[in-house]
């Protein structure tokens, strides 16, 4: 499953996110193609299901195994998740060659995703972007189908051969349904965009059929499932219900999440830093906070910026860390303890806007940037909540 950050799951910067770098993504098990891969603590979860159901299958086909039986359910479980990189690395391999850029690989309960940070430049480029990791899925299947012709079926190389069969053919099967946020669904939308000659009709086109394949998934997985195995326990048909219900909300969510991904496109072009920068004051850092912001409220300004003996900005002044100080222990607390230091990547231009202002944050995640004039003059504050804010407000108008 792509996931193409700048086109449907381009994501708000957020205040609440981790500072000073990447978000965390998991354990970091590689990087091909200069790409990092990373396996989430949710993967163990699924990873230790699949051991305990294919490790129950295996009792009926191979008893011989014992205990056994686990380990090489284990190692299914691990090539099942191989099976599916190479699904991402075709998505990253197509998204390079067309200069787009990743922002790393991650495996989970439900798959992968490859985080594709812009847009395809054309219908075309999204249509194939979106169909080479499918495409992959069935060449491993039929692969393996091939190969199965080598072994005895009742072994287990047999039986390992023939579940990554099944499995990688139900992989492509399950992307290829046309609705978002699957493969399937950004082929739709390439379809519908190449014949409109708008992405947003074919964004929104997509994103209908995936909410009805969300309710096709919510209320047809379980009654399928009955119906292949009328005499099954009510534990197991809870499971069905579970999981039915688990995947129909991801594939609902991101059903909207990529028309309202979508929308944030169009807005973006119009969001600048000039505009939303707050006027701020410039004070020492053994400035008493309440002496700060009682300046500050006279000049007018929405914050501050420490500064260094010769005036120049060394710090920027927390919004968060000053609400969390009583109003009583403001005379008493310096405003160079409520500061983050300026870090290059905290500096703005004034000029950014759209597309180039979130990349710049995404790159540096913080609560409040310095904003500076193009000779390197303080302008002001820009606070990720008053972007959030106006995002928010632009997108509720549409």
């Amino acid at each position: 499953m792509t996931d193409t950050r700048g086109q449907h799951t381009s994501e708000q910067p957020s205040a609440g996110r981790p500072e000073g770098g990447e978000p965390r993504g998991g354990i970091l098990v590689g990087r091909p193609f200069g790409v990092p891969i990373y396996v989430t603590p949710s993967w163990f979860v699924i990873a230790a299901l699949i051991t305990w159901v294919f490790g129950g299958r295996l009792t009926d086909v191979l008893p011989e195994l014992g205990a056994t039986r686990y380990l090489v359910s284990f190692c299914f479980a691990v090539a099942f998740y191989a099976s599916v990189l190479v699904h991402e690395l075709a998505h990253t391999w197509v998204a390079l060659r067309y200069k787009l850029t990743v922002r790393r690989i991650q495996l989970h309960f439900f798959g992968g995703v490859s985080e594709i940070e812009q847009e395809a430049p054309t219908p075309a480029r999204e249509f194939w972007l979106a169909f080479v990791g499918p495409l992959l899925s069935l060449v491993l299947g039929g692969l393996f189908y091939l190969a199965l012709d080598a072994v005895e079926s009742d072994t287990v190389p047999g039986v390992l051969i023939a579940g990554l069969m099944v499995s990688n053919l139900v992989v492509a099967g399950f992307n290829l349904l046309p609705g978002l946020p699957l493969d399937g669904g950004r082929m739709l939308r390439a379809l519908v965009w190449g014949v409109t000659g708008r992405p947003m009709a074919g964004t929104v086109a997509a994103a209908w059929v995936g909410r009805l394949l969300a309710l096709v998934v919510l209320f047809g997985l379980p009654l399928f499932s009955a119906s292949q195995d009328p005499e099954q326990s009510t534990g197991g048909s809870l499971v069905d219900g579970v999981l039915a219900a688990v995947l129909a909300v991801i594939i609902w969510n991101g059903a909207t999440g990529s028309v309202r991904n979508a929308r944030l496109r169009e807005v973006l072009p119009g969001i600048t830093v000039r505009e939303l920068a707050r006027r701020s004051i410039d004070v020492p850092s053994d400035t008493p906070l309440g002496e700060a912001l009682r300046r500050a409220r006279e000049a007018r300004a929405g914050a501050i910026v420490v500064v260094d003996g010769r005036g120049d900005p060394i710090g920027v002044v927390k919004e968060a860390a000053v609400s969390a100080v009583p109003e009583h222990r403001r005379p008493w607390v310096a405003v160079g303890a409520m500061a983050r230091d300026l870090e290059p990547g905290l500096r703005l231009d004034v000029g950014l806007t759209g597309e180039e202002l979130l990349a710049a944050l995404r790159r540096n995640p913080a609560s409040e940037y310095l904003v500076v004039r193009p000779d390197g003059t303080a302008y002001g504050v820009l606070a990720v909540s008053d972007l959030e804010r106006r995002l928010n407000a632009a997108l509720a108008r549409r």
